[in-house]
């Protein structure tokens, strides 16, 4: 069985995870601009909903780059600082100079408000200048994950690169592939990469039922009116098991 984490941004969501057989939640909002930091309602409605799989949660202050101001890093901390009351299990983090660098300072401010929780360092590490240097930054930052796509659109087609950097972490970071792993790619980026854990969104098309305008539409799914993309236990479970 493998170790999934499913990025879902809904106790809904969530519970399919669970039922599919995952290890672990990647709660985020606003999935389709890549994710940005859930409210303090969902965080606490999926904290106190009694799941048996870890809870971590995105902090991203916003949608677009990872180089923030001082005080979009202030805030990001003071989401950490929440998520720590709460009593989720980590945070997921990340953040760039303006030469696409690590930001160490930002990122150690973080970890610092982060205390006990686990950390993982999110894809921002796929848009930075100098990912090998890079990936020692964040082992010696101390974080405990690193989730990639091996700095390309999809983990499928970087993972000969992802590979190259498992090898070069040599088991003192967790290197978890992300990006379009799909039941029926997993095996393959699993058998190129030898990584443990993978990342997926384990979703499927389900009905939405809202009423719609004629005329007005607010979908970020255009091209699926009447649908909406959900986690669902079924991909999960595939993605565990390596059953299509």
């Amino acid at each position: 069985m493998r170790k999934i984490e499913v990025c879902c941004s809904s106790l809904y969501e969530a519970r399919e995870a669970e039922a599919g057989g995952a290890i672990r939640i990647e709660l985020c909002g606003a999935i389709a601009c890549g994710g940005v930091t859930p409210s303090a309602g969902v965080i606490r409605q999926i904290a106190e909903a009694g799941l048996k799989l870890d809870i971590n949660v995105l902090i991203r202050a916003r949608e677009g780059g990872f180089c923030y101001t001082t005080e979009e890093v202030d805030v990001m901390c003071r989401d950490i600082e929440f998520c720590r009351e709460v009593g989720v299990d980590g945070v997921v983090i990340g953040a760039l100079t303006k030469t696409g660098e690590i930001d160490v300072e930002a990122c150690r401010k973080m970890i610092q408000a982060a205390g006990d929780m686990s950390v993982t360092f999110h894809r921002a590490f796929d848009v930075c200048a100098a990912p090998k240097q890079a990936l020692e930054q964040i082992i010696s930052l101390g974080c405990d994950r690193l989730l990639t796509s091996g700095c390309q659109s999809t983990a499928e087609c970087g993972a000969e690169f992802i590979a190259e950097l498992v090898e070069q972490a040599a088991g003192r970071i967790i290197v978890m592939p992300g990006a379009g792993i799909r039941p029926s790619n997993i095996a393959k980026i699993e058998k190129t990469t030898r990584a443990a854990e993978f990342h997926s969104t384990a979703r499927k098309d389900s009905p939405d039922y809202a009423f719609r305008s004629a005329v007005v539409d607010f979908s970020a799914y255009p091209d699926k009116e009447g649908l909406q993309p959900l986690s669902s236990a079924d991909v999960v479970s595939q993605l565990v098991n390596n059953v299509l």
